[in-house]
């Protein structure tokens, strides 16, 4: 923790209304917030681009905003939001319902994940070098959350089909917004299911950011986390639970020269331990992010086989 302690509200507001230019707004509010002790790690990961995304959220992401002489009339939103921010430990994006993935907005809430999982690399590339992606081509992703997979795939990936599955109703309540939103409602299709839809069709991927934290884990986690789900964040006991109910099971969902594609975080060398036969390929991720497995649908058929 830091041993400054923040400035009142009414001194930051102060702050930014005497500032010239919004790059002093980013440094008063980068100080404020680093005097709070914040945590960074959903959807930024510095006290600056924090700043920098309420700043431009105020602005309404207008084009020449920032570099036009600051806005005195926003001053005060900002202070109220920024200490909210420092005050309560929740994350920016549930102070902001929005949240930024693969380059696209996304309505936010209590109810789901903050959107900010490296699979969002492999869906702006279209899953390329793994399979060939034309229209047509269906797409499942596994608890879905706030639909930003789904929905970055059908907006990315050019007339593919995508079934998005997630058990919470609530969820699925933003999924939907979410699919309106972004007019994809034609190709996103939402499904309350555990894990695979009642109907067995066949995906050519198959991807999920399930939950990977291990139970007793939790509690040590910083203040930020503990305003998301904990059903979208707890992985059972050993945290990988999900995904080796993936792993299981995706083969029969899967059609000849598929993939499953999962996210597991820092819980990648626990689920390696579990499976020593199991060949994962470990993705390296140009924009940076761990734990992200890739395996083909004839892997998952020769490992069943194996283990049986």
């Amino acid at each position: 923790m830091h041993s400054a302690r923040p400035m009142t509200r009414e001194a930051l507001q102060a702050a930014l209304e005497r500032a010239d230019d919004h790059e002093e707004w980013v440094r008063v509010l980068a100080d404020y917030f680093d005097a709070a002790g914040l945590f960074y790690g959903h959807g930024t990961d510095n006290a600056g681009d924090e700043a920098f995304w309420l700043i431009r959220h105020l602005q309404g992401w207008r084009e020449g905003a920032f570099e036009a002489k600051p806005d005195a009339s926003l001053a005060g939103t900002a202070a109220e939001i920024a200490e909210r921010r420092a005050t309560l430990r929740k994350p920016l994006a549930y102070l902001l319902g929005e949240a930024w993935f693969a380059g696209l907005p996304f309505h936010v809430d209590e109810n789901v994940l903050i959107p900010r999982s490296p699979l969002a690399e492999v869906i702006e590339g279209c899953f390329a070098p793994w399979v060939a992606i034309e229209p047509g081509v269906r797409i499942l992703d596994v608890g879905t959350g706030s639909g930003c997979l789904a929905i970055a795939a059908a907006v990315h990936c050019d007339g593919v089909i995508v079934d998005a599955t997630d058990v919470s109703k609530a969820a699925l309540a933003i999924a939907r917004r979410n699919v309106e939103r972004h007019g994809v409602a034609d190709r996103v299709r939402l499904i309350e299911a555990d894990l695979f839809p009642s109907a067995r069709e066949r995906y050519r991927v198959i991807m999920s950011n399930p939950p990977y934290v291990p139970a007793r884990q939790l509690e040590s986690l910083p203040p930020e986390y503990r305003h998301e789900p904990a059903l979208a964040l707890v992985g059972g006991e050993t945290g990988v639970e999900p995904a080796e109910r993936l792993l299981e099971a995706a083969g029969d969902w899967l059609e000849p020269g598929g993939i499953l594609l999962v996210e597991v975080g820092a819980e990648a060398e626990p689920l390696i331990e579990r499976h020593p036969r199991l060949p994962f390929t470990w993705l390296e991720l140009e924009r940076g992010g761990e734990g992200v497995f890739v395996v083909t649908a004839e892997q998952l058929a020769e490992y069943r086989e194996r283990s049986r």
